[in-house]
């Protein structure tokens, strides 16, 4: 067999190892309950239910795959890390999605850092037998360093394309607003990367904030969190849990902070900020739990499904959280996790 043949093949190998593991992490995510305002297993929304997610987690695959196979490629020098399309591909899976199913936007925020992870794990796997996280991270920074205003216009179309609830309007000179008719234009015409507008908006955004500092949250605290909890108690679902739990705790969910202030300004900074008081009650209810024992105990139970309700009750859902679990699940099914 030729080493061209063998290459191909090798790529395609890690393509499908990495589309596996985003399918399996953003379908364990919404699986784990209760995952206090998310959908999950005994939970939906009145437009949005389990179902939803799980299809879209599944559909998904295609463009991970793709996503590995670029990385992999411009690893072996045979693709310009400028040519990576990230955006494209973040495009790409956000229209599959709804193709998919019908219940609205399930996974704008995972796909947006489900699509770089995968084409880091591309590049991470063409030089190792496994994924090392500081070598991920490293390979995620260069992916997204090297993003061109061609991939945030295609971001920006991926957004309106999902059309998330409660966006907002962003009225600075940095970047133009996602509902503006021109805004891909624009972008091109500035010069602005995809990097350049996830620096905006990592200032009220977390998921933004993930792109640009090369999963930083996901890493340094979800995934180490995931994998202690999981190897004390052996149990997937407790370890997602507390996964979310933790995070939700230390970081104040920008959706939750968002929604509430959308109804007082459309200004999304300024909304983010209004919200921000209620966000944080919500992070210390979360604090509360973990610390009374989050799935371990009967009293920390029964708090936690009391909580599931509250927020369900109020209207709120840190699904920016969720987005963070399902990431810091990810890395950790690619670094070997299994269960």
């Amino acid at each position: 067999m030729s080493d061209a043949y063998q290459t191909r093949k090798r790529v395609e190998e890690i393509a499908d190892y990495v589309m596996r593991c985003g399918q399996l992490a953003a379908a364990l995510e919404v699986c784990g309950w209760p995952k206090p305002g998310n959908v999950h297993r005994t939970a939906n929304f009145p437009d949005t239910r389990f179902e939803h997610f799980i299809a879209g987690s599944i559909s998904m695959g295609p463009a991970l795959r793709e996503a590995a196979i670029r990385g992999a490629m411009a690893k072996l020098g045979k693709l310009r890390i400028n040519k990576l399309g990230v955006g494209s591909l973040i495009r790409r899976a956000v229209a599959d999605m709804k193709a998919w199913h019908r219940g609205g936007n399930t996974h704008l925020g995972v796909i947006m850092l489900f699509i770089p992870t995968s084409a880091a794990a591309g590049m991470t796997l063409t030089e190792h037998d496994q994924v090392d996280v500081k070598e991920l991270r490293k390979n995620f920074a260069d992916v997204i360093d090297s993003t061109t205003s061609m991939d945030a216009a295609y971001v920006y179309e991926a957004i309106n394309l999902a059309n998330p609830g409660g966006l907002g309007k962003f009225g600075g000179r940095e970047a133009p607003d996602l509902t503006s008719p021109d805004a891909g234009q624009s972008l091109i015409k500035k010069g602005l990367t995809l990097k350049d507008v996830m620096e905006v908006s990592s200032r009220w955004d977390t998921v933004a904030r993930e792109m640009v500092t090369a999963l930083e949250i996901s890493c340094n605290v979800g995934y180490l969190t995931l994998m202690k909890v999981y190897s004390e108690t052996g149990d997937i679902n407790v370890a997602v849990v507390h996964t979310y739990l933790k995070l939700l705790s230390l970081y104040p969910d920008t959706f939750v902070a968002r929604h509430v202030g959308l109804r007082h300004t459309s200004d999304i900074a300024k909304a983010v900020e209004i919200g921000m008081g209620e966000a944080k009650e919500v992070s210390k209810r979360a604090d509360e739990i973990l610390r009374l024992g989050g799935l371990t105990t009967t009293v920390s139970r029964e708090a936690l499904f009391r909580f599931d309700e509250e927020l369900r009750s109020r209207g709120l859902n840190p699904g920016t959280t969720a987005d963070l679990t399902a990431t810091s699940l990810l890395v950790a099914i690619l670094s070997g996790l299994r269960f």
